[in-house]
């Protein structure tokens, strides 16, 4: 900056000199020429000055319009990296007299932390906030804001707070167990933000974490359980009952022998849309995948069975198509051979599963527990102690609301009676389907969880 400087004084110098050194040159002509009148050669002198000074104001006005240029430029290639920088109080009064009265220590200390709580997706249109739809996030928010959790700024830019999900439910998708990391206050009264959320979103307890804590990366693995009626795996061609159906121990053996195709860390382009089977992230590791004992619901004569799988993340609409494949190789409606093809780079048209019986089960940070769980300043992430309220609330809002809801809709019933119609042959890249890419926003997260 002071080497610009002195180059503009030094540029300013020669350019007087040359100037005084041209009006000279003009005097001595003017003295050498025809009498003029010296009114004429005052007023040329005048003119002459005056053309100097605005050419100097001029040459003035572009360096310095080309040192703002260049400090704007520096100010915008600063970007942000995360990190919310530290103000001197939170909310500071709009009276300048109070501002200058005011005192730095009385302002709102935050400190990272994660809220972890349960939610049942039914009635929303997914986790992540959405303008103008009904969400889990924008509840959760509201209700916060309400309680002074957040302020006015956090609520309208959760990112000035570092909010961060564990993972992006779709719509209809219900969470057990969903983690979110956030800057809070200490001392906060979780009774008290409960009376002001719905009925089916429920937080279980509020937590210390470290400085960088991020509920997403810091994850190792999530948990998903699916519950759907036995029905579903009952062959093709049988007429079978809803009411009366139960599994027989061998088709629960075919459904699990099929589900462990899928454990280790297969390409699942197919099993998604907008990837390609080149794309990086399509790859994805799936640590185990079974069907537990079916089991009749209270009050219910319907059999049902839950499928939890554990992977260490998903992309978007993977898990239900999973299961829609498994499903459609059990009734015979496709050969088991479908599925090694799928992980292939050909492409396939994989039946999505409903998403009702999809559920956001577990959430897991061993190594985050590995590392600070015994330093004697954080708290581990294991939940025990809140595993009594998670079972409570899984009961009373979500496995309920999905076995209700599906004997009331028959929303599976009806997807059994349309999955013959789904044709299991390799695609025509020329072919309309949802895995060609489109256009995306530059903030969607690919790599988000799904469901």
């Amino acid at each position: 900056m002071f080497s610009c400087f002195r180059r503009a004084v030094a540029f300013a110098v020669d350019f007087h000199r040359a100037t005084a050194q041209l009006t000279e040159q003009c005097a001595r002509k003017l003295c050498t020429a025809p009498a003029i009148d010296d009114g004429v050669r005052q007023r040329f002198a005048a003119e002459l000055a005056a053309a100097v000074e605005v050419k100097l104001a001029a040459k003035k006005q572009e360096a310095q319009k080309r040192m703002e240029s260049r400090k704007t430029k520096q100010e915008v290639q600063q970007r942000y990296n995360g990190a919310v920088k530290r103000r001197k109080w939170e909310d500071p009064p709009e009276d300048p007299e109070a501002v200058k009265n005011f005192d730095p220590a009385s302002r709102v200390k935050r400190r990272k932390s994660i809220i972890l709580l349960g939610y049942s997706g039914v009635n929303y249109f997914g986790m992540q906030r959405n303008p103008g739809t009904k969400t889990i996030e924008e509840d959760l928010l509201r209700a916060m804001l309400k309680r002074e959790w957040i302020n006015d700024e956090g609520f309208r830019q959760p990112q000035q707070i570092q909010f961060q999900r564990a993972a992006r439910t779709d719509k209809g998708v219900s969470a057990a167990m969903q983690v979110v990391s956030i800057k809070l206050p200490d001392n906060l009264d979780i009774e008290a933000l409960n009376s002001e959320l719905p009925e089916d979103i429920r937080v279980y307890a509020v937590k210390r974490v470290t400085k960088g804590f991020n509920s997403k990366t810091n994850c190792d693995a999530r948990t998903y359980t699916y519950t759907l009626p036995t029905i579903a795996f009952a062959p093709n061609e049988e007429k079978v009952d809803l009411q009366t159906y139960r599994l027989p121990a061998e088709r629960l053996a075919r459904v699990n022998e099929v589900l462990a195709l899928y454990v280790g860390t297969k390409n699942f382009h197919n099993f998604t849309s907008r990837k390609e089977f080149l794309d990086p992230s399509v790859k994805r590791f799936i640590m185990s995948f079974e069907c537990d004992t079916p089991f009749l619901p209270e009050g219910s004569t319907a059999e049902f069975a839950t499928i939890k799988i554990k992977g260490q993340s998903f992309m978007l609409h993977q898990i239900r198509k999973m299961v829609g494949l498994t499903i459609a190789v059990v009734r015979g409606l496709a050969e088991s051979d479908i599925i090694e093809k799928a992980f292939g780079q050909e492409r396939y048209g994989i039946p999505t599963a409903p998403g009702l019986g999809l559920v956001l089960s577990r959430i897991h940070y061993d190594k985050y527990n590995k590392r600070y769980g015994e330093d004697g300043c954080h708290e581990t992430l294991e939940f025990e102690k809140e595993e009594p309220m998670i079972q409570e609330f899984f009961k009373r809002h979500i496995a309920s609301t999905i076995v209700e809801t599906e004997l009331k809709t028959n929303s599976m019933v009806e997807w059994l009676e349309k999955l013959p119609l789904h044709s299991y042959e390799p695609r025509d890249e020329n072919e309309p389907s949802e895995w060609k890419p489109r256009n995306r926003k530059a903030s969607d997260d690919q790599d988000d969880d799904d469901e």
